[in-house]
């Protein structure tokens, strides 16, 4: 007969999926991590273009969720859709869902101390599309990587090509 371990607390913690509210997914985050949840919820750095002005934003970079690491045994799991920003945990049955083992641990790892989200590095010759900057939502070809954060990119810029740098969250891949 096999012997099996018993379940520890460690063990019985699993990422779970929150639905937010619509724009409320930072409000979400505060209000769980108040009351005690441990919450990971990636962020993007985005540009948003309006009468003429340009402006930078940190949102989501999974709009309207959030994750959030529940003991169903030992937390109040249930108190989570009470919360202000949250809509609701995301179900499988009576229980909510699962992540996938490794998934969060793979976003927290491609992130940095903040929860903004880093693209693992392009590689020369790769076709990018810039998410961030004046050359927003335009495609471009990676030349060469220039140090951790950085990268040359060629551009088709008024029917010429050009070379521009940028930083490597400002892309991805096209």
């Amino acid at each position: 007969m096999i012997a099996r371990r018993p379940l520890t607390l460690q063990s019985a913690r699993r990422w779970r999926l929150v639905r937010c509210q619509p724009h409320r997914e930072l409000t979400a985050e505060h209000q769980l991590e108040r009351q005690g949840f441990k919450v990971f919820l990636p962020k993007t750095s985005k540009t948003i273009r309006h009468a003429r002005r340009i402006r930078k934003e940190i949102a989501a970079f999974f709009p309207g969720y959030l994750f959030v690491e529940l003991d169903l045994a030992a937390d109040p799991w249930r108190s989570v859709n009470g919360t202000l920003g949250v809509a609701h945990l995301v179900m499988r049955g009576e229980t909510p869902a699962v992540v996938p083992a490794g998934v969060i641990e793979d976003l927290i790892a491609c992130s940095d101390q903040l929860g903004l989200h880093m693209p693992p590095a392009p590689e020369a010759g790769q076709r990018v599309r810039i998410v961030s900057g004046p050359f927003s939502n335009q495609i471009a070809v990676v030349q060469r990587l220039d140090g951790p954060g950085r990268v040359r990119l060629l551009l088709e810029v008024m029917g010429r090509t050009v070379s521009a740098d940028a930083n490597r969250v400002a892309m991805v891949a096209a």
